[in-house]
């Protein structure tokens, strides 16, 4: 893929640093997609930024389940959801984007998770499916028709990023070097095969 105009948009999902080693809820080997995803942002005119932003009193956080094990599963009104570690939240350095990451050069950053009672993976949605977080809406006003994914974590947040910009009626790429995954309990092969299945193109960042 050359050098793309503004029918196609870089899509850079929470490279935060609690995602990153010694953060909250870090992904391992998570910085290692920096350099890669600073490298693609020069080849793209509209680059977007996703933040988790979560208030401290999030239902999504185990610490606020009185108990609640991390990484167990509780079931919220919109269906099943992990119970993590407090990550994220609103204005703590573990919620700032990897200092090495470059974000003068995007257009927006959308922030996400930032309702107290419900998660929010997906830059496109919250997890109930149907609350936008006004992502779609943006790119259709540029002119974007293809996104290509990069970030944290495969398995999760882009993921669920990828299936629903082809939901939305986008054509999804995954750039499978500039993401790096949790991998829990099989979720990165299950997340690998979904995408294939829904159409989100698998590549490496030296085959666009």
């Amino acid at each position: 893929m050359a050098s793309t105009g503004n029918a196609t948009a870089l899509l850079m999902i929470d490279i935060q640093n609690d995602f990153c080693p010694g953060g909250a809820l870090a992904v391992a080997d998570g910085d290692a997609v920096v350099p890669l995803v600073n490298a693609l942002q020069d080849r793209f005119s509209v680059r977007v930024l996703t933040q988790d932003w979560h208030p401290a009193d999030h239902a999504s956080f185990a610490a606020n389940h009185g108990g609640a094990e991390p990484f167990s599963m509780t079931g919220m009104p919109y269906g099943p959801q992990v119970l993590w570690p407090v990550h994220c939240v609103q204005g703590s350095s573990g919620a700032a984007f990897h200092p090495g990451l470059k974000t003068d050069p995007a257009d927006l950053v959308i922030r996400k998770g930032f309702r107290a009672a419900i998660d929010s993976y997906s830059a496109f949605y919250e997890n109930d499916k149907t609350t936008r977080t006004g992502l779609a809406g943006y790119l259709r006003d540029r002119g974007v028709t293809d996104v290509v994914l990069t970030g944290l974590a495969t398995d999760f947040c882009v993921y669920y990023s990828a299936i629903d910009a082809v939901r939305d009626g986008f054509s999804a790429t995954l750039v499978t070097d500039a993401c790096r995954a949790i991998d829990m309990d099989g979720s990165l092969a299950a997340a690998m095969d979904d995408m294939r299945a829904k159409g989100v193109r698998l590549v490496a960042s030296s085959d666009l």
